[in-house]
């Protein structure tokens, strides 16, 4: 198995405050847009994301949710070990809102496919855009593409993209792993 740096974390950092300034020009003071991470991969970049919104930016009025989409996925009874549930953390209403989705990898799509699902229990929001650090274009099962994107790639099926979060892994980094 080979692991081949793909971001490191200065890299990490220039592109997190790229996506927050280009969600500032089309969303401008967040009043009727809400974040949310998607669970459990996808809350790390939400956060960090929202805390460079408020902390360098001064946009204070920033809804931000958790979204677990376990019980809704697709696989959900085709995996031979169980799926473990995260915490949907979500406070607010989003009937009539602008929702961005926020995760860390868009893959095949079926967790944005979830996500969509999931999210109609909260409202019917007005819009709905989708935030990633990663798009590996090539591994679409379905027709999702980000609205955001941090790095586009092109990986093959048999590689892996993981993401490392200083808060989780010790350090941010992006790897590409080839088993």
């Amino acid at each position: 198995m080979s692991k081949k740096i793909l971001l490191n974390s200065k890299e990490i950092n220039i592109i997190l405050h790229r996506l927050a300034c280009q969600l500032i020009e089309n969303h401008n003071n967040f009043k009727n847009t809400v974040l949310i991470g998607i669970q459990p991969r996808g809350t790390f970049l939400a956060e960090r994301l929202v805390t460079i919104l408020k902390d360098e930016y001064h946009i204070s009025n920033i809804e931000f949710g958790q979204l677990d989409i376990t019980f809704y996925r697709d696989d959900f009874r085709r995996r031979e070990a169980p799926l473990e549930a995260n915490k949907t953390n979500i406070n607010f209403i989003v009937e009539d809102k602008n929702v961005v989705f926020i995760d860390d990898v868009l893959f095949s799509g079926r967790s944005i496919r979830a996500a969509l699902t999931a999210i109609q229990s909260f409202g019917r929001p007005t819009n709905i855009e989708l935030l990633v650090l990663i798009d590996r274009r090539f591994s679409r099962h379905l027709p999702i593409q980000p609205d955001y994107r941090g790095r586009q790639v092109d990986v093959i099926n048999e590689e892996k993209v993981t993401v490392n979060w200083k808060e989780r892994d010790g350090k941010d980094a992006v790897y590409i792993i080839n088993k």
